[in-house]
């Protein structure tokens, strides 16, 4: 059974792609949730017009996201935090973090379109790669320096442990 996507459905297809399902994943499936319909010469010609109009729309959001995608190309995002012995540190910096730090500078991203497979629990400089439009992503640098004072206070309180001894 041929139908047409009304919307994007995972691991089938994009708004607007035409396939081929199985008749009953068709009809009682993606027909009544309205996700689909079936292809018809009347529907074909709806479809177009709809794809043409989703076409200038998406174009229209793209230019406005490429501004968004120039400021965050050019920005640097710090976090100081406290470190113990090899650079690790106590612990750690999260998308959520990083969503903290853009939000007080103005950005509005939402946690889940920041790609961070694992929390940074190192200090150093990290290239983060952001989710902005579709498949258009951003590597925002994010640096992780140790927190003023940490490697003195650790320096003391290993003088101390050896002044015990």
């Amino acid at each position: 059974m041929r139908v047409i996507l009304k919307q994007d459905v995972d691991n089938l297809g994009r708004k607007g792609d035409i396939v081929n399902v199985s008749r009953g994943f068709g009809r009682n499936y993606l027909i009544p949730q309205k996700l689909a319909l079936q292809v018809t010469a009347s529907n074909m010609k709806m479809i177009d017009i709809e794809r043409q109009s989703l076409k200038k729309k998406l174009e229209k959001e793209r230019l406005s996201y490429q501004d968004l995608i120039g400021k965050l190309t050019e920005l640097t995002v710090t976090f100081s935090r406290k470190a113990g012995e090899k650079d690790m540190i106590f612990g750690s910096v999260s998308a959520g973090d990083i969503k903290e730090a853009l939000d007080k500078l103005g950005f509005d991203i939402e946690k889940k379109k920041i790609i961070l497979e694992e929390p940074i629990k190192r200090l150093g400089n990290y290239t983060i790669p952001i989710k902005v439009f579709h498949d258009d992503k951003v590597g925002l640098k994010v640096e992780v320096r140790r927190e003023q004072g940490s490697e003195e206070e650790t320096k003391g309180k290993e003088e101390a442990r050896e002044g015990q001894s």
